[in-house]
Order: C-alpha cells, then sequence, then structure tokens
C-alpha cells in the first residue's frame, strides 16, 4: 500500500537497504499463505522503522499488531543487544509463522511475543518505553495511543501507520468507519498539547508523535 507512483516505488527500494533473506522470505510467505497480506509493513517501511531505532537508540519499544512479525523483527535487528521489542497481536493463528521467523532471524532473545487483546494486555505492561508503533485494528487506534502515551518516556515516540488510509482521509466525504477511525486520530493526534507531531507521507503514512 503506497501512495508512490510505482517507477519512484521501485526506485526508491532500490537505493535502500536490502531486507535480509530471512525477512525476504518472510514477506513473500505472507504474501502467498495470508489474508490481506497487504498488511506488511514492506521493505522500505521495515528500513524507516529500522532507521528511527538507531536514531532514538531505544531500549523498550512496545509494538500494537504484530501481524506475522515482519516489522517487530525489523526493529529488533536494530536495537541495542539488551533492548526488548514487546510485540502484541490477538490474532493466534499466525502465532506459528511468527514464532518460526522470530527464531530464523536468531533475534528471540530482543523480542517479546505476547498474543492477547492490547485494549486488556497494555494496562498490564509496567516497562516504561521509549518508542511505540501502532499498527493493529484501526477502531482503536485512539484507545491504543491514550494507552501507550503514559507509558513512554518524556521525550519518547509513538509511530503509527496508515495514517493516509490510501489518500482518502484528505478527502470531504464520509468515510467508512476504519477511514473515519483513522481521520479521528489524525486529528485527536494533532490537537495533543502532550505532543508535538509530524505525518510523514511515507507508505500508506506514518505518524510519528514525541512526547513532551
Amino acid at each position: 500500500m503506497s501512495l508512490l507512483p510505482d517507477d519512484i516505488e521501485q526506485y526508491v527500494a532500490q537505493h535502500s537497504h536490502p531486507a535480509p533473506e530471512y525477512l525476504q522470505e518472510l514477506e513473500r510467505e505472507t504474501r502467498m499463505k495470508v489474508l490481506m497480506p497487504q498488511m506488511i509493513s514492506g521493505s522500505l517501511q521495515g528500513n524507516v522503522l529500522a532507521m528511527f531505532v538507531h536514531m532514538i537508540r531505544p531500549k523498550n519499544i512496545l509494538e500494537v499488531g504484530t501481524f506475522t512479525g515482519y516489522s517487530a523483527i525489523w526493529m529488533a535487528q536494530a536495537l541495542p543487544e539488551d533492548g526488548m521489542v514487546t510485540t502484541v497481536d490477538i490474532n493466534e493463528e499466525l502465532e506459528d509463522m511468527v514464532r518460526n521467523y522470530i527464531a530464523k532471524s536468531q533475534l528471540a532473545h530482543k523480542i517479546r511475543y505476547i498474543i492477547g487483546n492490547a485494549l486488556e494486555v497494555i494496562p498490564t505492561l509496567e516497562e516504561t518505553y521509549d518508542m511505540v508503533f501502532i499498527d493493529a485494528d484501526k477502531i482503536n487506534y485512539k484507545a491504543y495511543y491514550d494507552m501507550a502515551l503514559p507509558k513512554v518516556r518524556q521525550g519518547g515516540f509513538i509511530v503509527a501507520d496508515n495514517v493516509l488510509w490510501g489518500g482518502k482521509v484528505s478527502l470531504e466525504e464520509k468515510l467508512k468507519p476504519n477511514g473515519e477511525a483513522i481521520r479521528n486520530f489524525n486529528d485527536y493526534v494533532h490537537n495533543d498539547p502532550r505532543v508535538e507531531h509530524v505525518l510523514l507521507p511515507i507508505r500508506d503514512g506514518l505518524m510519528v508523535a514525541r512526547k513532551l
């Protein structure tokens, strides 16, 4: 899912760091075997997330929405050896695939994989996070953001995916529930005095908010 013309997207991919072979394999398997494979982050966004990790230098990352584990692995490989990605997803049917590729990546010591409803799991987490990545069901984006923000250190970051919703958020007409939820989330973050923020037109849009 991208708003870039195909030729530009291809050029960008060719001039970005290639994904490791195990992540290329995971992307292929996701596209062959999993419903709605477009939900996978892809190598460009994976690179961006990894670069954020290198720049922010977090020790603790919270990911809301594991899917097949692609973005969690991208972030984990950029973490220091004592860093940890805690990733939460409700879909237990993908557990075997996720754990298989975490093992292939040899990053299991950096990834804590929790299967459960994030609305119930997040309140139980006791860590303070340097970075949060939200890429789960769109209806609950605001709830995930509000639950996660108190657990983010001052100066830490929340990054939310799919905030352009295929470009539809800029249209005047009313959208379907997921699109309206994204539009409302964007407005909410834009007016939140607890953060400063920028919406980046990368792939389907990344909202990056820094806690004040």
